[in-house]
């Protein structure tokens, strides 16, 4: 990729209780199709987590989170969706779900490096 390209991210939520609404960014998914790229980085921050649910499951929290990185990264540990390509999994993704681990709005912008793009939106909107 020599120019910057177009992009799509969204952030991965941890609602611990649905009803309440309140929620913590977990992680962000990176998809380029002009790179052929789809990455998910994550960071759970768990003391942030516990104070919105004390009695949250952080091990399925965790466990739902890597799934994101499985599907990212495509092959078996990926289940069904290993087998489709970055576009296909970004979307399978962000469905929206109501589950305690659920994707949030798409949104775009224009980057050169992909890659180094997912850990910069880690850094600035979860970390």
């Amino acid at each position: 990729m020599g120019g910057r390209e177009v992009f799509e991210y969204a952030l991965v939520r941890v609602v611990p209780r649905i009803e309440r609404g309140e929620m913590i960014n977990a992680g962000v998914l990176v998809y380029c199709r002009a790179a052929s790229f789809v990455g998910a980085r994550v960071h759970l921050d768990e003391t942030r987590l516990r104070c919105l649910d004390a009695d949250v499951d952080v091990a399925g929290v965790r466990a739902a989170l890597r799934g994101y990185q499985d599907v990212c990264a495509g092959g078996e540990d990926a289940g069904q969706a290993g087998g489709d390509d970055p576009g296909r999994r970004f979307r399978w993704l962000t469905a929206p779900r109501s589950t305690i681990v659920q994707p949030g709005p798409i949104h775009t912008g224009l980057t050169a490096d992909p890659r180094a793009e997912a850990d910069r939106l880690l850094d600035l909107l979860v970390r």
